[in-house]
């Protein structure tokens, strides 16, 4: 389930900084810079996010 709630949260932090970087750009530091950095590794480890986001949905549909 955390496996499943930190890609989840990388993804939207990453989508959400392609529409507007603005948003994220301004918090890199404290609590919401959390936002910011998910979205970095969303970005800069986006091969790997993919591979797990896969692995995630096989596992949902086809082991649980």
């Amino acid at each position: 389930i955390l496996l499943t709630v930190i890609l989840l949260l990388i993804c939207t932090c990453a989508y959400i900084r392609s529409l507007v970087p603005s948003l994220l750009d301004k918090n890199k530091t404290g609590l919401l810079g959390i936002f910011w950095k998910c979205a970095r590794i969303g970005e800069r480890k986006s091969p790997y996010v993919a591979v797990c986001c896969v692995a995630m949905a096989f596992s949902i549909l086809f082991v649980q």
